[in-house]
């Protein structure tokens, strides 16, 4: 077998191995798009339901009927811009609470999501705040609380008394703003004879794990910020071998799902001790307890905290963050490494997208902008293409020569490159610093709620999630649903001829098996990025586009660039 054939085997195998082995790395390092929101049949697009996105959804397997528990107990109606819930007077509970601007699916009559829902129900999800029983003797979960007001709005607190016999009386006053954050202020008056220690705490309670996969790219699961750090290391399974405990001053612990958070936030000044415990029926909870505080007869002494229930919008977290002292409340998305660069794509995308009102638009524009910032590395690039490729054929001489002496092969290169100034790496430059915006858009559009069912044009109904029309089952006139390794969308496809002709207008290699490579390569890429969101596609075949017209640009300067090399 001669060398071209070897290249070639070499090449079919390493591409068998990224379209079989792809989809195990895939799962691990880099989600795919949420699921997809449509579906075509007949040639109509028909909407899918999206379980997941009401972790709360009653079913037939349901432990009681969530309109049925919400009617057993008095409760206080919660009514905001972006909320819309109650809170239950029995064990003082945050339990019940829709998010207003954020549907389960794309269609016109599609519920809200659900976020918390009261014990009892299927998949649990609640939010209780009251003192530790070490000589207080504080309202137990069944004590019947009363409310000042029966409604909690912006502007409207609400607060919430009890008393108990031994002369201590007990309040927590609420209040919300017109995002998605409560203030709690814990309030313990002591009347009895004999100083008491009080140490509020907060919990939030869930029943199993979310169903948003977890990975390495997006963390999902409990989540906490303490000693001044961000902790995505504990995940559901870990906290079944046993409680997570820290202790620190300032800080925050709760839950993440890919788009929605809960969060307890104690006093930023005051120390307190956090943990995560499982508990009976795959519970899991997040709580905290504050410092103690003696509590002389005749004082009180009041503690204060928020929780947070509600989406990850970049602009609220990090309003939080800056404006309202939260600490690293802005880490809740996992940016990771690129963040630098991640926020301020985001920001220049959202802020697109406010002025135009179509994502996609937005993204192509981004991609536009970012293919403008680089233009003067890529003329650099070509330029270095040029004079490498009229080098090729002193280096052939060179290797041929000193083919049995490489120290000395080496050498001579290197005085040839000095010689005829050229830099083999500087054509590699603008390719190594796409790799980090790249992969900053893949994990922005992968974390951020602001590109969630947002619809482009003609079928796309959603950028976040894969194109549902594939010409495999003609468009969906046939009755069949391909596997999802088969199911190459439309734009996908397009994504593989982009590809293609921007490799035709690259120099030919000069060897034939390289050449089999690069024509075989856009097709093989288009399988990979076939599951991922339609954004993110959108903003590959935009690039390719301009990548085009700008080496048609950049052929003209540097005509020796397409020209083959004298021999």
């Amino acid at each position: 077998m001669n060398q071209e054939n070897k290249n070639f085997v070499l090449f079919a195998v390493i591409a068998a191995l990224i379209l079989f082995g792809w989809p195990v790395i895939q799962n691990r390092f880099f989600p795919t798009a949420n699921p997809p929101v449509t579906k075509i049949e007949a040639g109509k697009q028909k909407v899918l339901p999206q379980p997941a996105a009401d972790p709360t959804a009653d079913t037939p397997a349901a432990i009681r009927d969530r309109t049925a528990v919400l009617r057993e107990a008095p409760r206080v109606q919660i009514d905001t811009p972006t909320m819309h819930g109650s809170i239950n007077l029995r064990g003082a509970r945050i339990d019940d609470l829709v998010l207003k601007n954020y549907k389960e699916t794309i269609a016109k009559d599609s519920p809200p999501v659900r976020l918390l829902s009261p014990a009892g129900t299927r998949d649990a999800y609640f939010a209780g705040f009251g003192w530790r029983d070490e000589g207080l003797a504080p309202p137990s979960s069944d004590t019947v609380w009363t409310a000042s007001s029966q409604l909690l709005a912006p502007g409207r607190p609400v607060t919430l008394t009890a008393a108990n016999a031994k002369g201590q009386r007990f309040a927590i006053e609420l209040s919300v703003d017109d995002g998605y954050m409560f203030s709690i202020k814990q309030t313990v008056a002591n009347a009895g004879p004999a100083p008491v220690p009080v140490a509020a705490y907060g919990l939030v309670n869930r029943a199993g794990v979310s169903e948003d996969p977890d990975s390495w790219t997006v963390h999902v699961g409990p989540m906490s910020v303490h000693n001044d750090k961000a902790d995505y290391d504990v995940n559901f399974k870990d906290v079944d071998e046993g409680d997570k405990r820290f202790s620190t001053t300032g800080g925050w612990l709760g839950f993440v799902d890919k788009y929605w958070l809960t969060a307890l936030i104690p006093d930023q000044a005051r120390a307190f001790d956090g943990q995560f415990r499982a508990g009976a029926n795959k519970a899991y909870q997040a709580d905290y307890t504050s410092s103690a505080q003696l509590l002389q007869p005749g004082r009180q002494v009041t503690q204060s905290s928020r929780f947070f229930a509600g989406a990850k919008e970049v602009r609220l977290l990090d309003h939080y963050t800056d404006k309202e002292g939260v600490n690293r409340f802005d880490y809740a998305l996992d940016w990771g490494w690129f963040r630098l660069i991640e926020k301020p794509i985001f920001y220049y995308l959202d802020w697109l997208f406010r002025h135009l009102g179509n994502f996609g638009i937005a993204i192509i524009l981004l991609t536009l902008t970012i293919r403008l910032l680089m233009f003067p590395i890529a003329q650099r690039q070509f330029a270095s293409m040029a004079n490498m490729r009229a080098v090729q054929p002193k280096m052939k001489a060179i290797q041929e020569r000193y083919k049995d002496d490489k120290p000395r092969m080496q050498q001579e290169i290197m005085a040839l490159y000095k010689a005829e100034k050229v830099n083999p790496l500087a054509g590699c430059l603008p390719t190594l610093l796409q790799i980090p915006i790249f992969y900053a858009l893949y994990k922005m559009l992968m974390l951020t709620i602001e590109m969630r069912h947002q619809p482009f044009v003609g079928w796309i109904k959603d950028l976040s999630a894969p194109d549902p029309l594939t010409p495999v089952n003609l468009f969906g006139l046939l009755a069949f649903t391909p596997p999802s390794f088969l199911a190459i969308g439309v734009v996908p496809i397009l994504l593989g001829i982009s590809m293609y002709f921007q490799f035709k207008l690259n120099p030919a290699p000069m060897d034939d098996a390289q050449k089999q490579i690069f024509s075989l390569m856009p097709w093989v890429l288009m399988f990979v990025m076939a599951p991922f969101a339609v954004g993110l596609q959108v903003y590959w075949i935009t690039s390719n586009v301009l990548t085009i017209l700008q080496q048609k640009l950049l052929y003209a300067r540097h005509p020796g660039l397409k020209e083959a090399p004298a021999k």
